[in-house]
């Protein structure tokens, strides 16, 4: 018997993307869309997908896990609603499913950022393990960048899954508001040294040296140095957010104090 696959997708507010993601997992016996709390109609066109949506909230691996919960299939296959399975990766998929001895699979995306497939600069080697046999897939954890607890060995398919990601500067930010808090509290938490103004700049300049010299991001073009750029930017904001948990007292309770002292003043008029 041909093993059975559940897609899931993890969501929130991709009403702009969710349905071409939907359309290259056709060829799924399951489709399942955890939706994060969105406020636009990202469940009413999943649903017009046949694919079955369940409301969940949390990080990353909380959602996954939860999708992991209501799947029946014989194996999983993790999808961001950014992201595009090809026919020959759904083949390639369909026959390591039947022949591998693995328990979970890699897969090497493609990542197409500001409008441009990039070839360096770190995003040319970008795996990510997304296949698993359900029963022995134990559970994700990590608050940024979270990671599969798996019964077993990995391996590795060849065919690229595409990444369609950063399409403006803005989406980018938004990205960028919410794992950067989560980093930087993990950072502190961790004892991380008192964060100078140095520190700051140091981090940015070294992310963009990284991704553009060791790397080779120079040879994306225009395209590659932006997204270095934006890459060392991420870096520095990073460490202001934990330069501001660092402050003692800390910044709520500042900002109490002068407005203390402003309604001290005005309590002075007779």
């Amino acid at each position: 018997m041909t093993p059975s696959i559940s897609a899931i997708v993890i969501a929130r507010n991709e009403a702009d993307m969710i349905s071409n993601c939907l359309e290259t997992l056709k060829w799924c016996d399951e489709v399942i869309v955890v939706d994060n709390n969105s406020n636009d109609h990202t469940e009413e066109i999943a649903q017009l997908w046949g694919a079955r949506v369940i409301a969940g909230q949390g990080d990353f691996a909380q959602l996954r896990n939860l999708g992991l919960q209501k799947c029946k299939a014989d194996w999983i296959l993790y999808i961001d609603a950014d992201e595009r399975v090809i026919p020959d990766l759904a083949q390639e998929i369909r026959a390591a499913m039947i022949d591998t001895t693995h328990t979970a699979l890699s897969l090497n995306r493609s990542n197409v950022l500001y409008g441009h497939l990039l070839h360096h600069g770190g995003w040319d080697q970008d795996r990510v393990v997304r296949l698993f046999k359900r029963d022995q897939l134990l559970k994700w954890e990590g608050q940024v960048h979270e990671h599969a607890l798996v019964d077993g060995t990995s391996g590795e398919l060849k065919t690229q899954l595409l990444h369609l990601t950063h399409r403006n500067v803005v989406d980018g930010l938004i990205k960028s508001s919410h794992w950067t808090p989560i980093e930087a509290e993990l950072l502190y938490q961790a004892g991380t040294s008192k964060v100078k103004a140095t520190t700051i700049i140091r981090k940015g300049i070294m992310e963009v040296w990284r991704r553009i010299v060791v790397k080779k991001g120079y040879q994306d073009g225009v395209a590659g140095w932006v997204e270095a750029i934006v890459q060392g930017i991420n870096r520095m904001l990073v460490y202001i957010q934990v330069w501001e948990l660092q402050q003692k007292p800390s910044l709520p309770d500042r900002y109490q104090k002068f407005e203390a002292q402003v309604s001290h003043l005005w309590k002075q008029i007779p």
